[in-house]
């Protein structure tokens, strides 16, 4: 890493709330697993990836498909944004376009995160 890209990152680091700094070092270390070299002080074979906790915020009574999306990526910080991309805007489409129920495209918001965490964990079931 060059420096300037190192300075930036402190800064921002040093930036957020520990809630968010510490969700950022969780996902900076996930990606050190799958993408850096991992040497044996860290006990870690290559190739093993320890998937970072999911980060609990609870679903509000009342929510928005939108901020349900906002609250989800929030949860799955570790998923990549890319691979729901198609699959979040059909189903935000149904809501806003189609009049589908906002409730019903929230319910299948979630399983689509909880599918993808559980395909990235190795926990899927397919």
């Amino acid at each position: 890493m060059d420096d300037e890209t190192e300075k930036r990152l402190t800064g921002i680091l040093r930036k957020l709330p520990a809630a968010q700094a510490g969700m950022l070092l969780e996902f900076a270390e996930f990606l050190l697993g799958r993408h850096g070299a991992a040497g044996p002080e860290e006990g870690r074979t290559r190739g093993a990836v320890e998937i970072p906790a999911l980060v609990e915020i609870p679903r509000p009574a009342e929510e928005t498909v939108v901020k349900a999306v906002k609250r989800l990526r929030a949860t799955y910080p570790m998923l990549d944004a890319r691979k729901l991309l198609n699959q979040t805007s059909d189903l935000m489409t149904q809501h806003l376009v189609q009049g589908r129920e906002a409730i019903e495209v929230i319910e299948e918001l979630e399983i689509l995160f909880r599918s993808h965490y559980e395909k990235l964990a190795g926990n899927d079931k397919d």
